[in-house]
């Protein structure tokens, strides 16, 4: 028997809620992009929803995905500019307006959102259409005005010309470029003749305004009559407001009014400070009766004996098999002893991580008589139009939103409830059309929650003569990050593939004869939602820390070990990257002196990465190096931005797997700001290098992929060095 679960729809995919919240009334005889957009103003120009051109010929590319600092812009302008020929010193880009209909992430179901590494993969085929539709266009006016074959017209920077020594800048033939029907299915260019595409010229086009104070974000908005809120949150998930007293608050100056909302008690004042000293003087006692009070040390136990069979599974959980291969019987007897060659019996701890963005969660909500307005960074426009709709209440399309940047997300801006997004609106609602600006602290972000969950895998594998993989049973105990999804959410069976990416579809586990991987999601009141590079952030660090440990027995090199693998499971990739980055490390040249090297191989987003990091001990505590990064991410769009995700993703994954750790005591979270949630250092991060992989294939993920691999990578070196695994995260206890 070979049988592996059918995996459900992605995360991306998840998002499809709105037919669900908005009421069934809105689904007869309407599209689920017609109805997500219901209400809505927003109307495409001449050349479409993702091109605008004005008459001094400078383009305006239309991002539907946000720029929370991940560059995507970009590589977004890029595509157009290539297909249209346009100049790229005249590029610019705007974000695009909240309209489900016309700016729809295909591989989030239709919704409008930016996530799971897929702005570029999602927008490759519709900005190189656009672009081409535009440039179609404009060559059909020119030769129109000029009485020339179409097929004769070149456009190179923007300006069209013939050989009979005619030509025009976009500008001069833009009135009649604009009434030219466009093709229905325009030409796309031969890769091969790119001139922009996978070049050094397409650099950040966000940088000047990021670097002189002009980019805009929520902190930044300033609006007549504009209020600021703070909210006093419970210090336990679960709880809620019993009763409070406002007295104190009301007589800070500046203080205008004091609310209970669903998630606390609001202070809404003149301006931020007012409304802090205004809740850090009311006086609130919460019920704690349906709240989380368990600490996390006690949740990990529990996770511990369920893995083990201490524990039965708890009331609506159950083990959920996700991948099973070979026999019925020789699974069931995975695990009893086998084999011929002692089992290798792992157990690995992640902590819950915050996210930790350098901005905090806000935004600027403006309620009354008109449309809804919001003005923040939306990383997911339509969840939040459903969302706010169902408060205010009104059609989604008529929550009007305007994204700006924002200061990083790693998952954090998208929740199914909005709730930082719902919360300012239920503030503003009470404030008469008054604009209202909720602020959240570093603490109320730390301390709020959707942290990566806990987790514990439990791994044993028995060997072939070989010493490769002959059986493996895997155990994975963790918290759903869907189990809130919206009901009628597509969110699949019994399997939470969030959970378990990375290691249903590892090259290992195709490798290995006898499969039993089996998932169980007990309900925790701790909320939690996907973090960058979601279940890879601890799947890739047991399968490679696991192989890495195997090759040791095997007395094999651990890269050899992992081609033999690769080549048994078919996994060409995985085995070009990882060639790639030995040679570009030197891995059959020994380490400088004092340094010992360590690789992981990891594919998420479409994407294949490997890395080899040079490591040492210093004062026991790890020191990483130099760090070499190969990847296959289908075409380049932008190298520099690529090689940038590299090495941003790397540094966060490694922050994640050296220091950080949200710990719970009693149900409330003990670490509010950095100087209990330690993060990287600018004086530790490593010299990361970046070596991509030519290729002909779509543009995958490149914003997640980098993360999860430097983990299992430092933690190899060191397992050359002390001969010891490293089986819980974080490596350093602060």
């Amino acid at each position: 028997m070979n049988r592996m679960v059918r995996p459900p729809p992605s995360r991306r995919e998840v998002l499809v809620v709105g037919a669900t919240l908005a009421g069934g009334s809105l689904l007869v005889g309407c599209s689920l992009p017609d109805m997500l957009s219901a209400g809505s103003k927003v109307e495409p120009g001449a050349f479409g929803a993702f091109i605008k051109i004005a008459p001094d010929g400078v383009v305006t590319v239309v991002s539907k995905h946000i720029e929370f600092g991940q560059g995507n812009h970009a590589g977004l302008a890029a595509i157009v500019a290539e297909e249209l020929d346009a100049d790229w010193t005249k590029v610019k880009v705007e974000q695009a307006p909240a309209n489900a209909k016309l700016y729809g992430n295909a591989l989030m179901g239709g919704t409008q959102g930016t996530g799971g590494s897929s702005a570029i993969s999602d927008s490759w085929p519709k900005m190189r259409a656009a672009g081409a539709a535009a440039r179609a266009m404009f060559v059909q006016a020119a030769a129109s005005a000029w009485g020339v074959p179409a097929a004769e017209v070149v456009v190179k920077d923007g300006v069209l010309s013939h050989p009979s020594g005619k030509q025009a800048g976009f500008g001069e033939l833009l009135e009649a470029a604009a009434k030219v029907t466009p093709p229905a299915q325009p030409v796309l260019k031969d890769a091969k003749t790119f001139t922009l595409i996978g070049s050094d010229r397409v650099r950040r086009k966000d940088s000047r305004a990021k670097s002189d104070g002009t980019a805009r974000y929520t902190q930044d908005v300033r609006l007549p009559e504009m209020l600021t809120a703070m909210v006093a949150h419970p210090p336990k998930f679960g709880a809620k407001v019993k009763r409070f007293d406002a007295t104190g608050a009301k007589k800070i100056p500046g203080v205008v009014a004091v609310h209970q909302i669903p998630s606390g008690v609001a202070v809404v004042a003149e301006n931020t400070w007012a409304a802090r000293l205004g809740r850090d003087a009311l006086e609130v006692e919460w019920d704690d009766t349906k709240a989380e009070t368990r600490g996390s040390d006690r949740i990990l136990s529990e996770f511990h004996d369920y893995a083990l069979g201490k524990r039965a599974a708890p009331d609506k959980a159950k083990w959920a098999p996700f991948v099973t291969r070979g026999e019925a019987g020789q699974a069931s007897q995975i695990s009893q002893a086998g084999g011929g060659t002692a089992a290798l019996e792992l157990a690995y701890d992640f902590p819950y991580l915050a996210h930790a963005a350098m901005e905090p969660m806000n935004c600027v909500a403006t309620v009354g008589d008109g449309p809804t307005r919001l003005v923040f960074g939306s990383q997911a426009p339509t969840l939040d139009q459903i969302n706010v709709a169902m408060v205010t209440p009104a059609l989604p399309g008529s929550i009007e939103i305007e994204t700006l940047f924002a200061g990083g997300s790693f998952g954090r801006r998208t929740t199914f409830g909005s709730d930082y997004v719902v919360e300012c609106v239920q503030i503003a609602k009470k404030m008469k059309r008054r604009p209202v600006k909720l602020v959240w602290t570093r603490e109320d972000d730390m301390r709020a929650g959707y942290f990566r969950p806990l987790v514990h895998h439990t791994v044993r594998v028995t060997v072939d003569a070989e010493g490769f993989p002959a059986t493996w049973r895997h155990r994975i105990v963790t918290q759903s990050i869907l189990k809130d999804a919206p009901p009628g959410a597509p969110v699949g069976g019994d399997v939470d593939m969030t959970a378990v990416e990375g290691v249903v579809d590892s090259p290992y586990l195709k490798a290995t004869p006898v499969v039993d991987a089996q998932l169980l999601t007990p309900d925790v009141g701790v909320p939690v939602l996907w973090w960058r590079s979601v279940g890879a952030t601890h799947t890739a660090y047991v399968m490679e820390h696991t192989i890495d440990q195997l090759a040791r027995r095997a007395g094999r090199d651990p890269i050899d070990y992992r081609r033999a693998l690769y080549r048994k499971a078919g996994a060409n990739r995985h085995l070009a990257v990882l060639d790639l980055a030995a040679e570009k490390a030197g891995w059959t040249t020994p380490a400088p002196a004092g340094w010992t090297r360590g690789v992981a191989v990891h594919e998420c987003f479409g994407s294949v990465v490997a890395q080899v990091a040079e490591v040492k001990l210093e004062g026991g505590v790890p020191k990483v190096g130099r760090v070499v990064t190969a990847i296959d991410c289908g075409v380049a769009i932008a190298p520099d931005q690529v090689a940038a995700q590299m090495e941003g993703g790397t540094c966060y994954g490694l922050s994640g797997a050296l220091f950080g750790e949200i710990t719970l005591t009693d149900g409330v979270v003990d670490q509010g700001n950095f100087d209990a949630y330690r993060v990287l250092r600018h004086s530790e991060a490593p010299t990361v290098e970046t070596y991509i992989l030519p290729s002909a294939n779509p543009p995958s993920g490149v914003g997640e992929p980098g993360t999860p691999v430097i983990g299992p990578a430092v933690a190899n070196a060191l397992l050359a060095i002390t001969g010891q695994p490293t089986l819980s995260q974080p490596f350093v206890k602060t």
